[in-house]
């Protein structure tokens, strides 16, 4: 089947891109002819809080991609809509994940729909923004109008969806297994690598963002510092909240166990982090899913989760790690003593590597064939 895959592409950055990576590398092994239509700009500068939008690392999978849109340029939308016309595929396929693409996308499905007549797809990461802003309700529905099918990752997002398209055609597959970064390397090296001689080590990676609740895991740290001695590798690249963050580490008393790698962690550098830590803590405010979840499960690492989203969906409590709720330093510092000191009675490895069979490429690649014979 000839498809269309419609999201970012190396060398823009980050989950989503990788994403497209491999649902394309999957796609391509099961004999389907996908053609990638790419961002040229995904985001004006002025709306972009980071340091920059293209990948400073290495790509991991060679995908031939197109680098069409420009989501404030009309032009580009109806140019990638010509292309469509011309490929005929057999669906269009969007990863979708915030409503500020909705004009973008909007168009684009509106012609493959209902003027050409081919199936369209979304994979859904968020139908509802983890920040709100004026004008999301409004864009979501337009995002969302000529969409044929989707495909949702949580339960959250699936009731998400039905609160804007009652009518909708889905169907939910957990978000896959993150299998793109480099192998996995000895504890020992990595810790050596890295500088860390602590015994016990968690790791927080990812954006920072307001959202994300880094501030309550640093407020945790005097505590799952006098119960467990571990070191805190906090990774991430600051979007917001820099100078609290900061100024919380700062007052810290045990600040010398924080490390702080303020930065877009390289792809080649994730497996040194990752494999550096015994546990992965993601102290959510809100969420649907995580991709972060699905790094930490590709390098079988438990992980101390939120009760927010969709995030209990794919962390069994007590089994892969521990749920906790949302805005409690002290439940998360509980939940890091619990497992170190459970960890020598439960083999949270072998868990994980179990739990992860849920979370296959194969299965997203059926959904995707589902969606062009509805």
């Amino acid at each position: 089947m000839r498809i269309v895959l419609i999201g970012t592409a190396y060398p823009m950055r980050g989950g989503i891109a990788h994403y497209v990576a491999l649902l394309y590398k999957h796609l391509k092994q099961k004999g389907h002819s996908v053609s990638v239509i790419s961002f040229k700009r995904q985001y004006p500068k002025i709306f972009f809080p980071g340091k920059t939008q293209e990948d400073e690392g290495k790509e991991l999978i060679q995908v031939q991609a197109d680098p069409v849109l420009d989501t404030i340029n009309p032009f580009t939308w109806i140019k990638a809509v010509l292309k469509i016309k011309k490929i005929k595929p057999g669906c269009v396929i969007f990863k979708y994940w915030m409503p500020f693409f909705a004009p973008c996308y909007a168009v684009i499905a509106f012609f493959a729909s209902r003027v050409f007549k081919i199936k369209t797809c979304y994979i859904c990461d968020n139908i509802i923004p983890h920040e709100k802003k004026i004008g999301d309700r409004v864009l979501s529905y337009m995002a969302l109008k000529f969409i044929d099918f989707f495909i949702v990752q949580s339960e959250s997002v699936k009731r998400d969806l039905l609160m804007f398209r009652p009518d909708a055609l889905y169907t939910l597959v957990p978000h896959p297994v993150y299998e793109i970064f480099p192998d996995a390397v000895p504890k020992s090296d990595a810790r050596e690598k890295l500088g860390i001689k602590e015994d016990n080590v968690i790791l927080y990676f990812g954006l920072i963002r307001r959202y994300k609740g880094v501030k309550y895991l640093v407020l945790a740290m005097e505590r799952i510092v006098k119960d467990t001695g571990a070191r805190l590798l906090l990774c991430g690249e600051f979007y917001e909240d820099r100078e609290e963050i900061l100024d919380l580490i700062e007052k810290s008393s045990v600040k010398d166990k924080i490390t702080l790698c303020d930065r877009f962690i390289p792809n080649e550098e994730v497996a040194d982090y990752f494999c550096a830590a015994d546990l992965v803590v993601l102290p959510y405010v809100s969420a649907t899913q995580s991709g972060i979840v699905q790094i930490a499960y590709n390098y079988n690492k438990p992980v101390i989760v939120t009760k927010v989203g969709g995030l209990p969906e794919i962390v069994p409590d007590g089994k892969t790690g521990y749920t906790v709720e949302p805005e409690k330093p002290e439940a998360i510092a509980d939940a890091v003593k619990k497992y170190f000191a459970n960890k020598d009675k439960h083999d949270f490895e072998s868990s994980v590597k179990a739990e992860k069979k849920k979370y296959s490429w194969e299965r997203m690649v059926e959904a995707v064939e589902k969606c062009s014979n509805f």
